[in-house]
């Protein structure tokens, strides 16, 4: 059982530091089929272990200036305020409905990073800078269509919150698709996000006495390793690379979506 959890909290903590998405896809599934735990259970060991990935791996993207702050901290408004509005909806919506919807969305995120590519950015343009990890150079960039993009991340949060799968897997594809955000960089400000709204959560849960300690601390383990793995990971994969390792990656959640929505899963 602890080697389980640590390969789990590795496993999470890989996926979550190269692509932002947290972990909640790995976790859920895996705490809930294998390891029995009910959802709110699952729900409250996910969020620690995201807690993990995120505070290891923003505190590496930081040091490296890959992150973006001032966009994170702006985004996380919007979709903490989507999350609230999603957490109420929720009891109103069929859930196959939502997983079929947030299905189509992600798959269709997918495709556009697959066929597109990343955009070379001029070093002496752009209101904001981050460090190419694979090209070690500072590479400049501006960030368009913010009123659009705040809105679309209150949907992420949304969307979200009613189907418990963290909101990277939306919030990296807005940042990148529409507003121009290099896709390391969304990676790395996607992070910093999910790390503050786990953080929220996490309280919420522990002081309900749903965090299960001892499953908790082996994954929080784990998931500290498999980011600083992540992190060596990252600086030998271009952006070009991380596109389409994100796009199976969505394609893939997309799938377990669909399955899950006509009940197979």
């Amino acid at each position: 059982m602890i080697a389980g959890l640590l390969i789990l909290g590795v496993l999470a903590g890989i996926l979550g530091t190269l692509f932002g998405i947290g972990g909640g896809i790995v976790f859920i599934p895996i705490l809930t089929i294998v390891y029995g735990l009910t959802t709110t259970e699952a729900a409250a060991v996910s969020l620690i272990g995201i807690i993990a990935t995120s505070t290891s791996a923003t505190t590496f993207y930081l040091q490296k200036r890959v992150t973006n702050i001032r966009l994170g901290l702006l985004l996380e408004i919007s979709t903490a305020i989507g999350a609230m509005v999603g957490a109420f909806m929720s009891a109103y919506i069929q859930d196959w409905a939502l997983m079929m919807i947030f299905a189509i969305v992600i798959l269709v995120s997918a495709l556009r990073m697959t066929a597109g590519r990343e955009k070379e950015v001029s070093s002496e343009k752009g209101e904001f800078t981050y460090y190419d990890l694979k090209r070690e150079e500072n590479v400049n960039y501006d960030v368009k269509n913010i009123k659009s993009g705040f809105a679309a991340c209150s949907i992420a949060g949304m969307v979200s919150s009613m189907t418990g799968i963290g909101g990277g897997v939306i919030k990296v594809p807005i940042m990148n698709l529409h507003m121009g955000v290099p896709v390391r960089a969304a990676m790395a400000t996607s992070n910093y996000m999910i790390g503050i709204t786990a953080f929220s959560g996490a309280i919420i849960y522990f002081l309900n006495g749903h965090v299960l300690l001892d499953v908790a601390a082996f994954v929080v383990i784990g998931a500290f390793l498999g980011s600083l793995v992540g992190e060596r990971v990252s600086k030998s994969v271009d952006g070009s690379s991380l596109r389409k390792y994100f796009s199976i990656l969505l394609i893939f959640v997309s799938i377990i979506m669909f399955l899950q929505a006509g009940g197979i899963l």
